[in-house]
């Protein structure tokens, strides 16, 4: 929402200044200009006044107006000779050292009127001069100079730049007003989508976007995504229920191939007979094998969320059965105490035995490391050994399913451990690669968080 807010505010209130400046400019001209013309028609008159005062040698009434007109609102005037000598003022004395008085003389005693376009800003303290030519044509034989305080324009002109403000800006207040709860009315299904693709995601299938509320076609999109989950759980418990039937149906025969084959074993009494028979009893246990990781596969969409696990504890459990796997290879494990990382489903332990299996059976080395280190927010488990190790090619391949490599074809194994790993490490959050062991042999590293994602 408040992303919304940033995005819509700016908009309005660069709008609001595109419309409001110039009209705070047209303000000023106009205020400026109705003054000015207001006050031009005062010196006009006098000015007509003036002429006829010096044409008959009255000046004491043409002073006595200027004085009136002073008393009465304020503005200061006079009457200024052609050697720029006051002539009668209604103060005394009257300075003419304004620079506006100095030009507006000049120009009138030219014969026509000085500045015309006195625009007078609020922040300005500044007075409004007027001067008028007295005579016609260019017989100028004195002029009029009016000067007028600017406080009242000044506030007149501020009153109505305040009521231009108000008058923008309470469109943009009920802009906002009104965006506020239809961006809430609008964002809020899309929250609860969101909050409901990443339950799903994470394994929760029983959770449901929000259908009635929000627009129209966010609804239908909840409800699409519902019927969607709808569909992915059905298939799910097909799936499931099918491997539970199939676990049921498969293992029972293949233990009664299994029992009859071996009880085959008494009744063989050539070479090639006994033979035969080890290599049946062999592929039944390979077929067990393939079952028990084809199930174990077909577990993982079922398997529980990711939850931290202190690793001490786990390797204080699964290190003894390591070393005994181990026999004549040397294991080592040197994992910093106190490290926590998130258990992928299926168990951390589990992934680590599959590891450390594979680096005693698979490696061709001598040693075996089990180290880990904190980086960031996450823990790294690294599983090292000092075989052969993998090629290039080799790695990149060896986390697909079914993928063994050709020296290894001989050894008991289905190619589906380091997938299913990789799979379960994924679904934590984290990360299994491969990399390669210096001076020589594999390097499987398990990157996990530490912190449950929100």
């Amino acid at each position: 929402m408040r992303r919304l807010l940033v995005l819509i505010v700016p908009l309005l209130v660069a709008l609001v200044a595109a419309l409001g400046v110039p009209l705070a400019f047209a303000v000023v001209q106009r205020e400026s200009q109705e003054t000015y013309l207001d006050r031009l028609g005062d010196a006009s008159r006098f000015a007509s006044l003036a002429e006829n005062a010096l044409a008959s040698d009255r000046l004491t009434a043409l002073r006595e107006e200027l004085v009136r007109y002073d008393q009465l609102y304020g503005i200061s005037a006079a009457l200024v000779g052609t050697d720029g000598t006051v002539l009668e003022s209604s103060r005394r004395p009257f300075a003419l050292d304004d620079p506006h008085v100095e030009v507006g003389l000049q120009a009138a005693f030219g014969g026509y009127r000085g500045e015309t376009d006195q625009s007078v800003w609020p922040w300005e303290r500044v007075n409004l001069v007027v001067v008028e030519p007295v005579g016609r044509d260019s017989e100028v034989v004195a002029a009029v100079v009016t000067i007028s305080p600017t406080d009242g324009l000044r506030s007149a002109i501020l009153r109505q730049w305040g009521v231009l403000a108000l008058i923008g800006l309470v469109p943009m207040l009920g802009v906002v007003a009104v965006a506020w709860p239809m961006s809430r009315w609008v964002l809020r299904p899309v929250r609860r989508l969101d909050e409901a693709t990443a339950a799903v995601a994470g394994g929760r299938l029983d959770a449901r976007a929000d259908e009635l509320g929000g627009p129209p076609e966010l609804r239908r999109l909840a409800a699409s995504f519902n019927a969607m989950v709808d569909v992915v759980g059905r298939a799910l418990r097909r799936q499931r229920a099918f491997v539970a039937d199939a676990s049921h149906q498969l293992r029972n025969p293949l233990a009664s191939l299994r029992l009859a084959v071996d009880n085959l074993g008494p009744h063989v009494t050539d070479d090639a007979g006994r033979e035969a028979q080890r290599i049946a009893v062999d592929e039944a246990e390979e077929m067990g094998r393939v079952l028990d990781t084809l199930l174990a596969a077909t577990r993982l969409d079922s398997a529980s969320a990711a939850e931290p696990v202190d690793v001490d504890n786990l390797l204080a459990t699964h290190v003894p059965g390591w070393r005994a796997l181990a026999g004549g290879m040397r294991l080592e494990v040197t994992v910093p105490p106190g490290l926590r990382a998130l258990e992928p489903p299926g168990g951390l332990g589990s992934v680590l035995d599959e590891l450390v299996g594979n680096a005693i059976r698979l490696s061709g080395g001598t040693r075996v490391k089990v180290w880990g280190r904190t980086s960031d927010d996450h823990v790294e488990l690294h599983v090292t050994d000092d075989g052969t190790g993998l090629s290039d090619e080799e790695r990149a391949a060896a986390l697909s399913r079914f993928w063994r490599a050709p020296r290894h074809q001989n050894i008991p194994g289905t190619g589906l451990g380091l997938a299913i790993c990789a799979e379960l490490i994924a679904s934590a959050g984290g990360e299994l690669t491969l990399l390669p062991a210096e001076p020589h042999g594999l390097d499987a590293v398990i990157r996990l968080g530490t912190r449950t994602p929100v």
